[in-house]
């Protein structure tokens, strides 16, 4: 095993389990070199983790995760290598902030209109601070006595076409691509294998979002086999796009996610980093 990296993981800013120290802390004990954080809808994780690589010696790609609007299936974009994330990028981000807050109390009236007791300031507790989600939503109902569990909270009530299931207002593509770009990082999709595409319209609909501004996909994911990952870097590599990889870590919330690890357990190899480096870190023997 040669150095190992991650560019796809979450802290609890969003909805991992662990704090970006104790993230960054597990990147040092499996002796990470590379590691990039990419909350959902939110930047607030960064800071801390910049600092505390940059003390354990590890190179920190700042970045983010974006839900776009689709039909058919999820979409969500990557941001990877957002260098200047500390300003406007920073400001832009707040609308994606307050949409979030909107689906939110969404599902909290439907809750309400079915006879539950619920508290937003609550919930909020429960996230501790970072950007509530619908894993803190399930958490709630959990401790409520209502799910069993926080699968069974997602199962039976706040996944699509569930009762208390409402959909985020997301950006288009086109904003979503236009927000990473000026913020310096590189927009790729996430998981493609959501998008929900035929084999025969895949290559044709990723043509047409690269013409969109999209940079590259991330091949290589939890959800898909090694095989499956070759070839979306294959029909990448035709397309001109940037590969990506990762392990989409969540902490023990999501235990079949290993960091470090993606497709059938793979160790992720440091060649993915080199696009969403800056251009002065010499880090990485590629």
């Amino acid at each position: 095993m040669g150095r190992v990296i991650d560019l796809h993981t979450h802290t609890s800013a969003s909805d991992g389990t662990y704090t970006p120290t104790q993230l960054v802390e597990e990147a040092l004990r499996l002796k990470l070199n590379v590691l990039a954080i990419t909350d959902h809808d939110t930047i607030d994780g960064l800071l801390e983790a910049e600092r505390v690589c940059s003390e354990k010696g590890i190179t920190f790609i700042p970045g983010i995760e974006i839900e776009i609007e689709y039909e058919g299936g999820e979409f969500h974009l990557l941001g990877l290598g957002i260098w200047d994330w500390k300003g406007a990028f920073w400001k832009k981000l707040q609308v994606l902030q307050a949409q979030r807050l909107e689906r939110n109390l969404l599902i909290l009236a439907k809750m309400q209109a079915d006879g539950i007791v619920v508290e937003y300031e609550e919930i909020k507790k429960l996230a501790g601070g970072a950007i509530v989600g619908r894993p803190h939503i399930a958490q709630y109902l959990v401790q409520k006595g209502i799910a069993y569990s926080i699968e069974d909270a997602f199962h039976r009530f706040i996944s699509p076409g569930k009762p208390y299931y409402a959909k985020k207002k997301a950006p288009s593509l086109k904003e979503g691509v236009d927000l990473i770009h000026s913020g310096g990082g590189k927009a790729l999709i996430a998981h493609p294998d959501t998008l929900c595409l035929g084999s025969q319209q895949a290559e044709t609909v990723l043509r047409m979002y690269k013409d969109m501004g999209v940079d590259g996909i991330e091949a290589y994911h939890p959800r898909v086999t090694k095989a499956v990952g070759a070839q979306w870097e294959a029909m990448a590599d035709r397309l001109g796009l940037l590969v990506s990889a990762g392990s989409d870590f969540h902490g023990p919330s999501i235990p079949d996610r290993s960091l470090g690890r993606s497709s059938e357990g793979m160790w992720i190899e440091d060649s993915f980093a080199k696009p969403f480096l800056p251009n002065s870190c010499g880090i990485l023997k590629v």
